[in-house]
């Protein structure tokens, strides 16, 4: 049944990209859509592209994890449309540009920022296409138990196929379309679970119990080499082999199952993970981190990654460049604020669910797969079975609409920006960059999704933000200003989380490391604001400003 579920959203997607084949003539129709996308319709293809896997499995996962501070990711996901709203909508869509490149080179007149850009448009697309094939391929190996190349293969190449044939009004006619399916199939199996939950299990959500012991024989499937400490002795199953441990610590090997009794402690984890115990008193504190020592902090870096991140993410800029005019671009802005709203709430009742129901996973470290693992810890059969295949092929949506923007992204930043265009190139183009992020994909198995998504917002944070925000704003930017604060940004950005994947360094200055958008976006700002005042400004500046902001003709 999951299968058949997916199959048949792969081919209603590419049958719905088919249609915009017929309207595609120009490199305009290819990337914007020849600017003649409704509010509404734009609103619901920005929706169905921003939800991606991670928000559709990691938020929720990220609950189990790291508790309910982790619900400052989806805050952050949605203040940043407020963000956009107010400052980028309007002023970008009365640029003229058909890409983010493209605006740098028509706001400050250099071609080699506009080359820059499109370099950063491939860094950022690559840290979240990637994760999205990964989640595509781990959800079909988890529900259907094919291969896990299979699942990256068929997802990577229906995304492709999709664009190549349709193009920006194919992939808005899929997003909207994904958006509308992923709110039902993700509403209708929650609501349902509570139904079928009953009152006990629905007064534990409240207060989830915390996880110290097994309350059922439970089998943990580790995705990572991880190191566990009990702290008694404790009789497990090893891939089927009983053995009889002693406290203290011991090593699960990737892909291992470890069979626990019921009623056995909970071992702790080892090798300086410091995750709060699900329902625990960490668990429940409202800040990221809460285990660490820089609970504020690390919740201030999320913050600003997730809400400046999404100012900058090339694939969901480029959107508003689809609207007729500057006005139906904040009007886009403000109904995608409550569609997002909507859908986020949501992912509440599933984290708690999974923190009453599944609280292993964050042993396992799988914690993703905690939404499509419920149905069936909440009721068995046949409404397992369908509950299951519905958010399955939610996921699958989820990862399929985030998708073709991010590709759509790519493929401009490649055959419009970095070289001449033409629209026989952009298809050719989106077909070979499917192809070519699949070996990542395939080696990048053991990604932790949410992190790696996390990263590309942090990158996109650090650059596109400064240079939007200033770029429409402040007519004292610069080219030289403005590629050098993009140029610290970037490397500062990836280098700090590079460099702790590295040392694996904790305590404030890890934290700092790994969610570096704290200190690595006012560290751009600064650059591109000094490096600008000690630049000759252009003597068109000043014009160009006023077409951004002249109000839109009635």
């Amino acid at each position: 049944m999951t299968g058949a579920a997916v199959v048949a959203l792969v081919l209603v997607t590419v049958l719905i990209g088919a249609r915009g084949v017929a309207a595609m003539r120009t490199t305009s129709d290819f990337l914007v859509a020849s600017r003649r996308t409704s509010p509404m319709l734009n609103a619901a293809a920005v929706s169905g592209e921003y939800l991606s896997a991670a928000s559709f499995l990691g938020v929720a996962g990220l609950v189990i994890k790291e508790g309910t501070g982790a619900l400052w990711y989806p805050v952050g996901f949605t203040a940043g449309y407020l963000l956009m709203l107010a400052l980028v909508a309007a002023p970008m869509r009365r640029s003229g540009a058909l890409t983010v490149p493209g605006f740098a080179e028509a706001r400050l007149g250099s071609r080699a920022l506009r080359r820059f850009c499109a370099v950063v448009v491939v860094v950022i697309a690559g840290l979240y296409l990637v994760p999205q094939i990964v989640a595509a391929g781990q959800l079909l190996t988890l529900v259907s138990g094919v291969d896990y190349w299979v699942g990256v293969v068929v997802s990577g190449l229906a995304v492709g196929v999709t664009l190549a044939l349709g193009g920006m009004r194919a992939a808005t006619y899929v997003q909207a379309f994904q958006f509308a399916l992923k709110l039902l199939l993700f509403a209708g199996p929650a609501i349902w679970l509570l139904l079928l939950a009953g009152p006990s299990l629905r007064a534990e959500l409240v207060a989830p119990p915390e996880f110290t012991h097994f309350a059922r024989e439970t089998p943990v499937d580790f995705r990572l080499d991880t190191e566990l400490v009990l702290t008694e002795p404790t009789a497990v199953a090893i891939d089927g082999v009983p053995a009889e441990l002693a406290p203290g610590p011991h090593r699960a090997r990737a892909d291992q199952v470890w069979l626990f009794p019921r009623g056995a402690a909970v071992p702790d984890l080892g090798g300086g993970a410091s995750l709060p115990v699900p329902g625990g008193a960490d668990w429940a504190l409202p800040l990221l981190g809460t285990a660490n020592s820089t609970p504020l902090l690390a919740t201030w870096s999320v913050l600003v990654a997730t809400a400046l991140g999404t100012m900058g993410l090339p694939h969901i800029i480029v959107r508003f460049h689809t609207s007729p005019d500057g006005r139906s671009a904040r009007r886009t802005a403000a109904i995608t604020v409550a569609l997002l709203g909507t859908f986020y709430l949501f992912t509440i009742v599933y984290g708690l669910l999974g923190t009453v129901l599944t609280p292993e996973l964050y042993l396992s470290q799988g914690t993703d797969t905690a939404v499509v693992t419920l149905p069936g810890r909440v009721t068995g059969g046949g409404t397992a079975a369908v509950l299951t295949a519905l958010l399955t092929a939610g996921a699958f949506a989820a990862f399929l609409a985030t998708s073709l923007g991010l590709l759509l992204a790519l493929s401009g930043a490649l055959a419009h920006d970095l070289m001449p265009s033409g629209l026989r190139r952009l298809r050719l183009t989106a077909l070979a960059a499917s192809v070519a992020v699949l070996p990542a994909a395939l080696l990048m198995v053991r990604v932790d999704v949410s992190a790696a998504v996390t990263s590309a917002f942090t990158v996109a944070a650090s650059t596109f933000c400064p240079l939007l925000v200033l770029g429409l704003w402040w007519s004292r930017l610069t080219a030289r200003g403005a590629g050098a604060g993009m140029v610290a940004g970037l490397v500062c950005s990836v280098g700090a989380m590079g460099l702790n994947t590295a040392l694996g360094l904790g305590g404030t200055v890890g934290m700092l490391l790994t969610r570096p958008a704290l200190w690595s976006v006012p560290l751009a700002f600064l650059v591109m604001i000094v490096m600008s005042l000690v630049d000759h400004v252009p003597s068109a500046a000043e014009d160009t400003m006023l077409r951004l902001h002249l109000a839109d003709r009635e």
